[in-house]
This record gives C-alpha cells, structure tokens and sequence, in this order.
C-alpha cells in the first residue's frame, strides 16, 4: 500500500551541512535505500549516495538511520510507523565528501598495513592439507562484506579520531584473527595485532557485533582469542619459554599450535 514517507536527510559537504525534510510516495514494503532513491528521482537529483547490489551484499550504503548504523538497502519501511519521519545521516566516524557519501579509505590504508598469509612448505606429495574443523574455524569471519559499520561504530574511533593512527578496529582484528587462526599459516601476529593494531585499546563492548549485517560474533569470536593469545605470549610462563627457545608446540596429530 502506497503511503507518504515524511524523511529527513542530511545534505552537505566538509565544510558543513544540514538535514533537509522530504515527503516522498513509498509502499510498505520497500526499504530506505528505495525511498532515497525515489528523492533522487522526484525532489533532489544531486543527492549523493554510495550504493551497489541493494542485496545486503556489497557493504556500499552503510549510513545511519533514526541514529543506528544500517545497511540502507536491509532496512525495511515496515519496520517503522507510517507516521515517523525516517532520520539518515551519513556514518559519523569517518569525513563526509558530499551529503550521505563519507570517505572511508582509513579502512584501506589499515588493510595495507595488516601482513598477509604466510603459507609452509607443501607436503612431499606437492600439496597442503587441512583438518576439515580447521577450515570451518575461520568461515565465519570471511563472511564481512566490509560495510564497516563495525568500525563505524566503536567509539575508539568514532568518538576519538586521534586514535585512528594506533588503532586498527573491529573489522581489522577480525582479519587478524583470521590468519592467526589458519592451519597452514606460519607467521605469528600477536605483538603486531597489540603493538601497531593497538587491540588493547578494544574494551570489548560488543557494539560491533551488535551492528554487523552478516552476524558474525566479532568479539567473542575474534577479538577476545585474539586478546586471549596476546595475553598467552606475554605472561604465560611456558609459551614465553618455548617461544625464547624456538620450541613450538604439536598437537596428537603432529600440527603446530600457536
């Protein structure tokens, strides 16, 4: 059913901006990204905003909406009263280049810096294997769609931008994770993933795994084992012992484990 949206967008640049009021035609079963673009078409045609698959798939049209980092294209009308007026303004975290679109390359200069896979020698055979668990381990993680509404949202950043040089950020620890935690990965992250990431600084509120789209359990799953092996390496008699010594251990099936 046909109704008329009363919105409120934000409209500006770097140098400042405003939010504007827009009554535009949606039906109830369309989600905010369709309604901006009905704005685009219908009100104002120079309307800036970042989107691509509208499938929740991309991560392109993070913004914020009534005040919650959201994927624009994921929110529905109908989860909202027909009355309300629908707030988007763009993800507060990071510089605004023109009305919702805002430049989110401090998540690309913090990939760069993040060492890569470092893969062993093969197997006489010529190949590599994996125990199918090990696999399964780090699938979760390969589901971000890097949105960045994690990063968008911990108030490390979000409300301290002199910390964006020493900290990485959810999204980034989720990756750190990741390879720390692949079966055939042979470089060790930990004081890096503390040092240069400044995973300490993360005080594991959850407020990342409470706003990513795909539900990937980022803190409990990626940060506190991360937290949980920095600790293990740093104060744990034993590891500290067989690292200063160059012993690591081998689990019943002859693997290494960090």
């Amino acid at each position: 059913m046909a109704y008329t949206l009363k919105m409120r967008l934000w409209r500006g640049d770097k140098s400042g901006g405003d939010l504007q009021d827009f009554d535009v035609e949606v039906e109830s079963g369309e989600v905010v990204l369709d309604a901006i673009h009905r704005v685009q078409a219908t009100q104002a045609g120079d309307l800036a905003v970042r989107w691509n698959c509208k499938a929740g798939k991309c991560g392109s049209c993070s913004a914020e909406v009534n005040g919650k980092p959201r994927l624009m294209c994921m929110c529905r009308l109908s989860d909202y009263d027909e009355s309300e007026t629908i707030t988007v303004t763009p993800m507060r975290a990071y510089p605004v280049i023109r009305d919702l679109v805002t430049d989110v390359s401090f998540n690309y200069k913090k990939a760069r810096q993040l060492p890569g896979v470092e893969l062993g020698p093969r197997d006489a055979d010529g190949k590599r294997r994996m125990m199918q668990e090990d696999v399964e381990r780090g699938q979760e993680f390969r589901k971000c769609i890097e949105c960045f509404l994690c990063q968008n949202v911990c108030h490390v950043v979000r409300d301290h931008e002199e910390n964006k040089e020493a900290f990485a950020g959810p999204r980034f620890f989720l990756r750190y994770a990741e390879l720390d935690m692949h079966p055939l990965d042979t470089s060790d992250r930990r004081d890096r993933a503390q040092e240069a990431a400044g995973l300490g600084m993360c005080n594991i509120t959850k407020c990342c795994t409470e706003v990513c789209p795909e539900g990937i359990k980022i803190t409990d799953n990626a940060i506190i084992p991360m937290k949980e092996r920095v600790a293990d390496k740093k104060f744990d008699p034993l590891v500290w012992l067989g690292n200063k010594i160059g012993i690591r251990n081998k689990d019943d099936d002859g693997r290494t484990v960090v």
